[in-house]
């Protein structure tokens, strides 16, 4: 039977992952990349899955959801997640990338793949219904695309603000001041930490709440509202005087020993700091520093002068500074099959943040499932879905249609949702213990997938190269 060409349109980290699953079956793939003709508010370079925010996809460990969704990933063949394995740098429990290396490694892996085409165009319109296409625009889809999807699907898009971190080098910092930890002593020293006293930190608040902001375009202001999980530094110190020491500048659990005997109750009352910045390295050599929970839409002159008020970054030299962007992403539970199709159209399928995933390794799940799907399409198969059990099969379940089925919370408004244990189906025995009930649901998931691959090698017919990157 003659097999169909799939168009995959954005090369961001779905786009990536889904063009790679698609090729890796033996389809052929175009895949339509906007940059570097076009631009977006947030990107700086023309490669594949370039990361705008964050330099992490989450905590490793398994126990953890992001962590076993990185697992789950793993299992099939991810080039997204196996590429972070090998360009990863120290950042703790955490899986964090040198992004440059990164994205410049997939747009290789996807440039040289026989079976796919790169394209370099902006694509204005939804290709005909005959086309089996992946949508993988992200967050920040073009103006002209945007209305065409809202034509399209008949339901205006949903909308949130996003913000990025600024980015420091690495050598301008006061080492003498700055100290490397990881929370807790867990794994090796991997994160540089600008320890505050009090009244350290209650000036720089102050300095950060009256600071002068980048003006929003008029037409943005209505949808001024923020993401709970990327909130900027300023809107989190805004929420009280204490909110950013329980947030992202918490000094619990690291110690630098200068300070004395940890151990000695009394000298730790006294020399603990106030509050803690924490410095994540971009790269291993550690040349580029992000600064963590550090998202903002200061000024850059602002930012240049607030944050050098941060003991040990008195002279830091930026390297990029922190941007704010609105991100854009569909209703998806009225418009999505669990299978990432459209209900509308079956040959047009969805995948990551455009459909309300949250996060790196989310959006990866979604290119997995997508070019699963379109493969089978392309080989007159029925598409399958991920069993509940697994955190994928639980993460597009919620952004699905079949949230709508199984919640009957319609009346609710929909909102980007990241890798969680929340959205997992419950145990049928209750475990209390965390720790255990997260192996459990671990454990559960390995046996799920398991049987899950069955299908899938049946359905492809060993041709779809699941466990191995040539």
């Amino acid at each position: 039977m003659l097999q169909k060409e799939v168009i995959v349109i954005g090369a961001g980290l779905a786009g990536s992952e889904a063009a790679w699953q698609v090729a890796n079956s033996g389809i052929p793939v175009k895949l339509v990349e906007m940059r570097p003709f076009k631009s977006t508010p947030a990107h700086h370079t023309s490669e594949c899955g370039e990361l705008v925010c964050s330099n992490s996809f989450g905590a490793l460990s398994s126990d953890r959801a992001s962590g076993l969704l990185q697992k789950e990933l793993r299992s099939f063949n991810s080039l997204i997640v196996q590429t972070a394995d090998k360009f990863a740098v120290p950042a703790g429990g955490a899986l964090a990338v040198d992004r440059s290396k990164f994205s410049k490694a997939l747009t290789g892996a996807l440039s040289n793949h026989p079976l796919i085409e790169f394209k370099r165009f902006e694509q204005l319109d939804l290709p005909s219904k005959e086309n089996i296409t992946i949508l993988a625009t992200g967050p920040l889809t073009a103006d002209q695309l945007a209305s065409n999807i809202q034509f399209f699907t008949g339901i205006e898009a949903c909308h949130f603000f996003d913000a990025a971190s600024p980015i420091i080098y690495g050598d301008t910092i006061n080492k003498e001041v700055v100290f490397k930890a990881s929370r807790y002593d867990k794994g090796d020293p991997a994160y540089l930490n600008c320890p505050l006293n009090k009244n350290d930190y209650i000036h720089f608040r102050n300095e950060l709440i009256g600071a002068e902001q980048a003006v929003l375009k008029d037409f943005e202001k209505e949808f001024a509202n923020f993401f709970e999980a990327c909130l900027p530094i300023e809107e989190i110190a805004r929420r009280g005087v204490d909110t950013m020491r329980y947030g992202p500048l918490k000094s619990i659990g690291l110690w630098n020993p200068k300070w004395g005997d940890l151990l000695d109750r009394e000298n730790r009352l006294k020399n603990r700091p106030h509050a803690i910045v924490q410095l994540r390295m971009e790269d291993l050599e550690g040349k580029l520093l992000n600064m963590v929970g550090f998202q903002t839409n200061l000024k850059w002159s602002e930012q240049k002068r607030i944050f050098r008020m941060i003991p040990g970054l008195e002279k830091a030299e930026f390297v990029r500074f922190g941007v704010m962007h609105r991100n854009t992403f569909l209703e998806s539970p009225k418009l999505l099959l669990p299978t990432l199709q459209f209900i509308k159209r079956k040959t047009l399928l969805a995948a990551g943040q455009i459909t309300g995933t949250e996060g790196y390794a989310a959006a990866t799940a979604g290119g997995l499932l997508a070019g699963i799907n379109a493969s089978l399409l392309a080989k007159g198969k029925n598409p399958v879905t991920f069993p509940s059990e697994s955190m994928i099969g639980s993460l597009i379940n919620h952004i699905s249609n079949k949230n709508q089925i199984l919640s009957n919370h319609k009346k609710n408004k929909f909102q980007p949702m990241p890798a969680s244990f929340g959205l997992v189906p419950e145990l049928t025995k209750r475990i209390k213990d965390k720790r255990l009930r997260y192996k459990a649901y671990q454990e559960r998931s390995t046996i799920a997938l398991k049987d899950f691959k069955r299908i899938l090698d049946s359905l492809f017919e060993k041709d779809h190269l699941l466990t191995k990157i040539n």
